[in-house]
């Protein structure tokens, strides 16, 4: 199980706010976003499923090998600081 790390202020979206955000943003399947700490991918991957492409800046890099190595097509997983991008 991977814990949030207090050094990078990480916070993880507790799985009953993905549908209520999903819908807020209310995607379109011509959409590209960029998500900045996509975290454990709570909202990546419904996002992705939803959109054209995803690219997510996530600064720690046991997460990003997480994300990564997932595979999900439309998804772009950029290790680093979105800060220093």
């Amino acid at each position: 199980m991977i814990r949030a790390r207090k050094q990078f202020g990480q916070h993880f979206l507790e799985p009953v706010w993905v549908d209520k955000v999903i819908k807020a943003i209310d995607p379109r399947p011509d959409q590209r976003f960029i998500e900045i700490g996509p975290g454990l991918g709570a909202l990546t991957r419904p996002l992705a499923a939803r959109v054209k492409s995803v690219t997510a800046f996530e600064i720690d890099r046991h997460l990003t090998a997480q994300l990564t190595a997932e595979a999900v097509p439309n998804l772009t997983v950029v290790e680093g600081d979105f800060l220093l991008a």
